[in-house]
């Protein structure tokens, strides 16, 4: 980019903040082979993928214990539990996002975020959040990462062009979603390296 970008979109998983289902179950069953297969064969991720597009916790689990019946309660924890899945940020980033926002940067997320886990974790988060100018959460528009309608929907909603914002995601398929619509976009690593991009597309960090 020839020109700074005058906005920041932030995914939010394994960029602001790190998540993992392990983080939950670590505490609920023994480390070893039960945990590892329970992790691989019962709450996988892609079942939990559901709720980032908008299922309800309800109907998902619902189901999941009716194929896995001996595992009804580490199943039904997932919801009123799932902020145990999210033990803390990730180093450097909340730093990074402080520095940004005090240079009056505007800063956006677009997550693939179940609608009903989103609101108590943002209400836990809101030091962070409150420096946000919006969210797009996939749960609770139906559309997920790497789909071109969730981009296209939040430069809407955001009031951006594309080529006027740089977006920031852990996942290679996320970042060539939204390289698809002329979205620039970095893949994540760490704070220092993200650091070093930033900096060279003349952003104040």
């Amino acid at each position: 980019m020839s020109i700074a970008p005058s906005a920041v979109i932030f995914d939010i998983g394994r960029v602001l903040y790190d998540w993992d289902p392990r983080f939950l179950y670590e505490r609920l069953v023994p480390k070893g082979e039960a945990l590892d297969a329970f992790l691989r064969d019962v709450l996988t991720h892609e079942w939990h993928f559901q709720h980032d597009a908008g299922r309800d916790f309800a109907e998902t689990s619902a189901e999941l214990i009716a194929l896995h019946p001996q595992h009804a309660e580490l199943i039904a924890a997932w919801q009123p539990r799932f902020l145990d899945s999210i033990p803390g940020p990730i180093a450097g980033m909340h730093a990074l996002v402080e520095e940004l926002d005090a240079a009056g940067i505007p800063l956006f997320a677009i997550t693939n975020f179940s609608h009903e886990f989103w609101p108590p974790f943002r209400a836990r988060e809101a030091r962070l959040f409150d420096r946000f100018r919006d969210v797009v959460v996939s749960g609770e528009e139906k559309l997920v990462k790497p789909d071109a309608a969730i981009y296209r929907l939040a430069l809407s909603r955001f009031g951006l062009n594309a080529d006027e914002a740089v977006f920031i995601d852990d996942n290679a398929a996320n970042v060539a979603g939204a390289e698809a619509i002329g979205l620039p976009a970095i893949l994540f690593t760490d704070a220092g390296s993200l650091r070093v991009s930033l900096r060279a597309m003349g952003l104040p960090v």
